[in-house]
């Protein structure tokens, strides 16, 4: 498959990745008592199963790429303070919670979850078990930098009940990490690989990559990806990586390194689609690859795969998420509310028995209408109004109405072959997946373009 170059110039714009619907920058002042009722209400609301974020934003070093919610490990002198607050917090959101209620997927985010000591996440691991049921076959999944990962690590991880790897490998190529501050990892991938295998065959690992890095080209990014597909994880990812210094300031170091143009990032992640599909994985979303006995190609190919802010699931493990730590933002039917940034005032609020509330955002009707409209867009690459329409008790009319919908949107797109349509249905082609986000954006009357709020499609 090739992209033309006027296409990427044409297409190359700021949208939301529609993890969240509104967007988080649409967010308000949210106060302590909405948090509340959002909670509570919850216990109310589809779906009934629980899922749990873990928020640990603690980093032994900040790669310059890093977009996410982080901080300096230093010493590691707040740790345990910060742990002791997020278990408060879980019991405080515990006792607002329906207990026939059951956890269906517990996920560990950062930062970088393994930078701390390893018996800390043991502790929140038991305390979930003591709060809460579960489903059978629960998912529980931790981000894991294998830079500090190794053999004794992935024994306590296993033992704690860990049944999901994420290896954030970025890249193999180690001038590459160094010139995005990635350190080197002690025991290669592909070992780590095989140990948690062989301790545990059904436990699943995702190797993750990014594109579009300084030092990185289509030759490099090929040899990348010809390493991972010999591993044969069960599960890789590509992600773009998203160049946002007006929120990200480290990241203006990348730019004196190089960031290679909008072309050959598009040619590099095309390459490695092309590696990884003529391999056996198959293209799931923007940037997953999943072997065909997975549980997500299953939901896929009968248009139910789902996801949150953790990334692709099951409707089975599907659960509204309660999220717990610094920043960490519960995705709940209603709406969304967000914990403060300021690590010391997140501790000194729990510790004092109050949530740290800092944004959020309630819903209305038409609102969640079109979050679950962009969804499935997202997730499954079509939608079929009449079939939408009642799984949502709406009519296809209102539907139609509430999203805008209106048939001159798509023609510049269908032309460029990136989407087909009908009067019931609208599909994205292959080379569509690439610009899906821009399709999404149809379906968004809120909608404004801002450089200064959203990364570029490539």
């Amino acid at each position: 498959m090739q992209i033309p170059e006027e296409l990427l110039l044409k297409y190359n714009s700021a949208v939301p990745r529609y993890t969240s619907y509104p967007p988080a920058n649409h967010f308000r002042d949210f106060s302590t008592e909405e948090h509340i009722a959002l909670i509570k209400n919850s216990n109310h609301t589809n779906p009934r199963n629980i899922a749990i974020y873990i928020h640990i934003p603690f980093c032994k070093k900040i790669c310059y790429y890093c977009g996410c919610n982080s901080c300096s490990l230093g010493k590691g002198e707040k740790v345990d303070s910060y742990i002791n607050a997020v278990k408060k917090e879980l019991k405080m959101v515990s006792g607002l919670l329906d207990k026939s209620r059951k956890v269906s997927q517990v996920h560990y985010g950062g930062g970088t979850p393994n930078a701390i000591d390893l018996r800390y996440l043991e502790e929140i691991n038991r305390l979930i078990s003591s709060e809460f049921s579960f489903i059978d076959d629960p998912e529980i999944a931790i981000e894991c930098n294998p830079e500090h990962l190794g053999f004794s690590d992935i024994d306590i991880l296993l033992d704690s009940g860990f049944n999901r790897f994420s290896l954030g490998i970025q890249d193999f190529n180690k001038n590459v990490l160094k010139l995005v501050n990635r350190g080197i990892p002690g025991v290669h991938p592909s070992e780590l690989f095989r140990y948690i295998k062989e301790k545990n065959s059904k436990v699943s690992v995702n190797f993750d990559f990014i594109y579009g890095l300084p030092g990185q080209s289509v030759s490099s990014f090929s040899k990348t990806m010809e390493q991972a597909v010999e591993i044969k994880p069960d599960r890789i990812v590509t992600f773009s990586y998203a160049h946002v210094p007006w929120l990200k300031r480290h990241q203006l170091i990348l730019e004196k390194k190089g960031i290679p143009e909008p072309a050959e990032k598009m040619q590099m992640f095309l390459t490695g689609y092309s590696m990884l599909k003529g391999s056996g994985y198959k293209p799931l979303g923007l940037d997953h690859f999943v072997l065909h006995d997975d549980d997500l190609y299953k939901a896929f190919t009968e248009n139910k795969l789902h996801r949150n802010f953790q990334g692709y699931c099951t409707r089975r493990t599907t659960g509204q998420v309660y999220a717990f730590g610094v920043t960490g933002i519960p995705q709940l039917e209603e709406g969304y509310s967000q914990n403060s940034r300021d690590l010391e005032i997140y501790i000194t609020d729990i510790d004092k028995g109050n949530f740290s509330v800092e944004k959020g955002y309630v819903l209305n009707e038409n609102q969640k209408l079109t979050r679950e409209v962009i969804t499935r867009l997202m997730c499954n690459k079509k939608i079929v109004f009449h079939e939408l329409a009642n799984d949502l008790n709406v009519s296809v009319e209102k539907l139609k109405n509430v999203v805008g919908y209106n048939e001159k949107k798509f023609l510049g797109m269908a032309a460029d072959g990136l989407l087909k349509y009908n009067a019931d249905s609208i599909e994205v082609t292959e080379k569509g997946t690439m610009f899906i986000r821009n399709i999404a954006v149809l379906f968004d009357r809120d909608y404004i373009e801002k450089n200064q709020t959203y990364s570029r499609t490539v």
